[in-house]
């Protein structure tokens, strides 16, 4: 089994930018002695793609009110599903070999994986840090999606001759997924190690995103119009939110209690169908949801977290009585994409 790839500096902050808030669902950090491997996250690859599986609350071992720490408090039972694109997108170059037709499965605790990433982009200093990376388009990416200046930095950035190598190997006779930082001239060499235990391949059929049922509503948000402000200010007035949603592109927030009842009104959404959908314009669907305020809070943690230079667009996908989806494409769009999966209390017809 062997898995090497190489990395420059966008690589490693876009992994960072979609790792951070999935790892604040997960939970872990337990420390490095791989006590706190299989904290509810498994990582997928195989010569095409990286696949990362993770499930809300299931490694929550450290102290809750670090900023640093685990998972988010109410994230049980969110799923979050990430796909990136291995092959001219994520890496640079990459190599898998694998008895099971080249693909590796693993678990790992997504904290310590976080921790690592970021410390190798504050190792490269101005190349990881500045906003500007963090917004730039991928180095290998689609040439539509790049434009002249971001050639010019990425162009700058390979003149220093820095590269990230991520690889699989064994550190003190434990698995690890290890990151090496070096410089050509010497003068960089960091290094940073994270225990995976890994699994069989078939073992992943175990970590595949939920089954859903056709969305009754799908609504594309505009980024700058995003959901977590509003819904972090209902979250100190009710424990669940109803979600009304139509594909006029309409959305309504709901609280209601014995103290105070609040609306708030999103339009002029985009309303998303599909090929086969045979939705009727003159009558559109519609589709009403109560949903936990901590869940989906914690499922628009990445609203924060991540420069709008990072994200192409989100979806919501509403299914009655059955699931939330929040879909997030990745900028640019071919480089992959991470979906939450959000449980939702049952509703009669007589409480909608």
């Amino acid at each position: 089994m062997r898995f090497k790839s190489k990395m420059a500096a966008e690589h490693v902050q876009l992994l960072h930018n979609v790792i951070v808030p999935i790892s604040r669902l997960t939970g872990g950090g337990g420390g490095p002695d791989g006590k706190s491997i299989g904290s509810g996250t498994t990582i997928y690859l195989d010569p095409e793609v990286l696949r990362i599986s993770s499930r809300g609350g299931a490694g929550r071992t450290v102290d809750m009110s670090s900023q640093f720490g685990g998972g988010d408090q109410g994230a049980e039972g969110i799923a979050c599903f990430s796909e990136l694109i291995a092959v001219n997108g994520i890496f640079l170059e990459h190599k898998i070999e694998s008895i099971a037709d080249n693909v590796i499965v693993f678990d790992i605790d997504l904290v310590q994986m976080r921790t690592a990433l970021a410390a190798t982009l504050q190792s490269l200093g101005g190349f990881g840090a500045s906003d500007g990376m963090k917004s730039a388009p991928l180095y290998n990416s689609s040439e539509d999606a790049r434009s002249s200046s971001t050639r010019r930095s990425t162009t700058s950035f390979f003149s220093s001759s820095i590269l990230v190598v991520m690889k699989l190997a064994k550190r003190g006779g434990l698995p690890c997924l290890c990151l090496d930082t070096s410089c050509a001239n010497g003068t960089l060499d960091v290094h940073h190690a994270v225990p995976v235990r890994i699994l069989r391949a078939e073992e992943w059929q175990h970590h595949l995103p939920p089954v859903v049922n056709t969305p009754d509503v799908q609504l594309e948000f505009q980024l700058d119009r995003p959901l977590r402000p509003v819904i972090e200010r209902l979250k100190a007035i009710s424990p669940v939110i109803y979600l009304e949603g139509s594909m006029s592109g309409e959305l309504v927030l709901r609280i209601d209690n014995d103290a105070v009842s609040v609306r708030t009104f999103y339009d002029k959404l985009i309303p998303r169908v599909d090929e086969e959908s045979t939705q009727s314009q003159v009558d559109p669907a519609r589709c009403t949801l109560k949903v936990d305020s901590k869940k989906l809070l914690a499922s628009l943690q990445w609203q924060s977290s991540m420069s709008k230079g990072s994200v192409s667009s989100y979806i919501v996908c509403m299914i009655e009585n059955e699931m939330m989806v929040v879909h997030v494409v990745l900028n640019p769009e071919d480089v992959g994409f991470f979906t939450y999966y959000i449980p939702v209390h049952f509703l009669s017809p007589d409480m909608t």
